[in-house]
C-alpha cells in the first residue's frame, strides 16, 4: 500500500470503559503520557478510563479522556512507523486531536484545553434544558428546510453534525427536539432518536462558550504547523494558529461537516483511525467506498494497520 495517508480523530460518543488498557497493559509509554494526564488535571486517568464511573460520561471529563486515548494511540504508532500524514482531520472533540498530531498543541495542553471546552459547553447548556437528536433517512436539504421552518415557528434547533448521507445530528432544546420525533418521521425519517446528552453542541446555544474559550485557545495553540489540519467548520484546510482560534471557536456553534470532509480530502490513499472504537472507519466505509479507512485501537490493530501500510 502507498504510505500517502491522512491521519483521523473519533470525536465524542467514541468513549467507553476499558478503552486504553491494553495500551497500557503493554507499553509504558502509555502509563507515562496517562500518569502525566492525571497530574495535569488531577484527575486519576486510570480509575476514569478502565473502572466503571459516572465521570466518563460527563462531558467535562469525556472529552479529555477521549483525546487522551488518541494521542496514546498516535505515538505508539508513531514510535514503531515513521509514516507522515498529508493532512488531518478529526470529527468534531477530535479536530483537537488532529492539532496534537500536526504539532499545533501539545497534548498535557490540549487534555487542559478540552477539559475548559468541556466545562464551558456544560455552563452554556445548564438550565436550558439542552439536548441533540439523531437523524437517519433524510437528505440534507429537508433536514436544513425543517429545522429553518422549525426556528420561524419559535423551535430552537439546528443541524450540528453531518455524518454520512442520510445521517444527520440536530442539536437544540431538547423539549423542541421531542416534540418532532413524529414530525421528522413523518417526513421520512427512519429513525428520530433524542440523544442522552445535556449539551447542544455545535449550535448557537453554545455561544456564551466561545468568549470563554478564546483565552486558552490563545494561550495554547502553536503557530506550528507539521500538515495542514482539515476544519469542521469549512471542510478546508488550514495551518495557522490564527485561523485555528477563528475556526476552533466557529466550531462551537457552527455544523460539523465531516462528510464534506472526507469528500473534499480524499486525495490519499487511505484514511488511519487513532482513539477508541473504530466509528469513524465505520461511517467512512458509507461516506468513500473507494477508500479503505484502518485503524489504531489497540496492539492487535496497531500491528494489523502497520502490516497493511508495508504490504
Amino acid at each position: 500500500m502507498s504510505k500517502n495517508v491522512a491521519f483521523i480523530f473519533p470525536g465524542q460518543g467514541s468513549q467507553s470503559v476499558g478503552m486504553g488498557k491494553d495500551f497500557f497493559d503493554s507499553n509504558d509509554m502509555a502509563k507515562d503520557m496517562i500518569a502525566k494526564a492525571s497530574a495535569r488535571l488531577d484527575v486519576d486517568f486510570e480509575k476514569l478510563l478502565f473502572e466503571q464511573n459516572d465521570m466518563l460520561g460527563q462531558t467535562q471529563y469525556t472529552q479529555p479522556a477521549i483525546l487522551l486515548v488518541s494521542c496514546i494511540a498516535l505515538e505508539i504508532f508513531k514510535s514503531k512507523c515513521d509514516i507522515k500524514p498529508q493532512f488531518v482531520l478529526g470529527h468534531s472533540l477530535g479536530e483537537f486531536s488532529a492539532l496534537v498530531a500536526a504539532g499545533a498543541l501539545d497534548y498535557l495542553d490540549a487534555i487542559e484545553l478540552v477539559h475548559k471546552r468541556g466545562l464551558f459547553m456544560n455552563e452554556a447548556c445548564d438550565g436550558i434544558g439542552a439536548g441533540m437528536m439523531a437523524l437517519v433517512g433524510l437528505d440534507d436539504e429537508t433536514v436544513e428546510n425543517m429545522t429553518a421552518q422549525q426556528r420561524e415557528d419559535g423551535k430552537q434547533i439546528w443541524a450540528a453534525n453531518y455524518n454520512m448521507d442520510g445521517q444527520i445530528v440536530v442539536a437544540g432544546k431538547k423539549a423542541d427536539l421531542e416534540s418532532l420525533v413524529d414530525v421528522f418521521k413523518d417526513a421520512g425519517a427512519k429513525r428520530a432518536i433524542v440523544l442522552d446528552m445535556s449539551v447542544a453542541s455545535h449550535c448557537p446555544l453554545l455561544q456564551s462558550a466561545v468568549e470563554k474559550l478564546n483565552p486558552y485557545l490563545e494561550k495554547f495553540l502553536k503557530d506550528e504547523f507539521s500538515c495542514d489540519v482539515i476544519s469542521n467548520v469549512t471542510a478546508q484546510p488550514y495551518n495557522t494558529k490564527a485561523q485555528a482560534i477563528e475556526l476552533l471557536s466557529k466550531q462551537l456553534t457552527s455544523s460539523v461537516l465531516y462528510k464534506h470532509s472526507i469528500k473534499a480530502n480524499s486525495e490519499v490513499d487511505c484514511f488511519i483511525e487513532f482513539g477508541n472504537g473504530a466509528v469513524l472507519k465505520g461511517i467512512n466505509r458509507k461516506v468513500v467506498k473507494s477508500l479503505p479507512t484502518l485503524n489504531v485501537s489497540d496492539m492487535k490493530t496497531l500491528e494489523e494497520t502497520i502490516g497493511k501500510l508495508n504490504d
